[in-house]
């Protein structure tokens, strides 16, 4: 039986989760940060309240079908359009495939906004690994890059990840973005250092502008700097996240996709929306081969009233 999934999409090739299934919980573009170094675009539904935002049993129905001819995968991924955890069904969903799908193991990719909700906390217990954010320790840098809800502070993301890590037993990779001029100064450094100490993850990751952000002005930093910053945070367990250059060894990865982007960017330029109607995909994997393609040098990008339209290198 054919079916058309909704609410999954992929395999996508992951740089750190290799083969991975992605489940999208969240209406585009529904979040509780309005991240200036989004790649899914600018937030059109600023929230932190939390409900059915899609079908919890359809979600399930699609993880059945797909799951049902045991394919290869290294994760299924809980991540898509905006916060997961926004999803008042994660937790019945996560429990749903450890109970039923034991084999799989199941990651979970989120801003990690909500944790001080102890009921959040609960539904992610399932969870195989958990990689929240924590882009800033101070309120005014916080500001400036995740833009979140008035009701969101830095004291409240980092004491909610306390208490996650507390109740929590299996793998958590906090993740930082760094944006230079803004949270790689001396004062933000010690402060997420200080934070970065209570919160204890197995692992701290640290990453940079992969492809084009919501804001123009949001640039990458180097390796070297990324190198630095690492020196800087001192703690035992960190690591750079490394450009995508190997995406093609990852099963999934389909040359051929990669090739027909490319000639229909070299038609006319498209948006990500453009091309995920066009060839029927997620954002997200979309955004995988555009970042290949950035990478290779073969588009660039041009910046219009519309949003940011992929244009071919000639």
């Amino acid at each position: 039986m054919n079916i058309s999934y909704k609410y999954l999409f992929g395999p996508v090739p992951s740089r750190r989760l290799g083969v991975s299934l992605g489940v999208d919980l969240i209406p585009y573009k529904t979040c509780s940060y309005d991240c200036v170094y989004c790649e899914c675009d600018a937030t059109t539904c600023l929230t932190t309240t939390r409900q059915e935002y899609v079908p919890t049993k359809k979600v399930i129905t699609e993880l059945d079908a797909f799951l049902a001819s045991e394919p290869y995968l290294d994760n299924i991924t809980f991540s898509g359009s905006g916060e997961p955890t926004l999803h008042s069904g994660i937790g019945f969903i996560a429990e749903n495939i450890a109970s039923s799908y034991p084999d799989y193991q199941m990651a979970l990719l989120t801003n990690g906004s909500l944790f001080s909700d102890p009921v959040v906390r609960e539904d992610v217990l399932s969870m195989d690994i958990i990689i929240p954010s924590l882009d800033a320790a101070t309120d005014c840098v916080f500001e400036k890059i995740n833009r979140p809800h008035s009701s969101i502070t830095t004291e409240r993301v980092i004491s909610g990840l306390e208490a996650l890590r507390d109740d929590f037993a299996r793998e958590m990779w906090l993740e930082i973005f760094i944006i230079p001029g803004l949270n790689d100064t001396d004062d933000e450094i010690q402060k997420l250092h200080e934070a970065i100490l209570r919160i204890r993850p197995d692992r701290v990751q640290l990453n940079t502008l992969d492809r084009p952000g919501v804001e123009s002005w949001v640039q990458p930093a180097t390796q070297k700097h990324l190198l630095d910053i690492a020196s800087r945070l001192n703690y035992p367990s960190i690591e750079v996240i490394q450009p995508p250059d190997t995406r093609k060894e990852i099963p999934s990865y389909s040359d051929d996709l990669k090739n027909s982007i490319l000639q229909t960017i070299q038609r006319r330029p498209c948006t990500v929306l453009d091309l995920c109607d066009i060839f029927s995909l997620h954002q997200n994997e979309v955004n995988k081969y555009i970042g290949g393609l950035l990478l290779d040098g073969l588009i660039r990008e041009k910046r219009e009233e519309r949003g940011i339209f992929f244009v071919a290198v000639i």
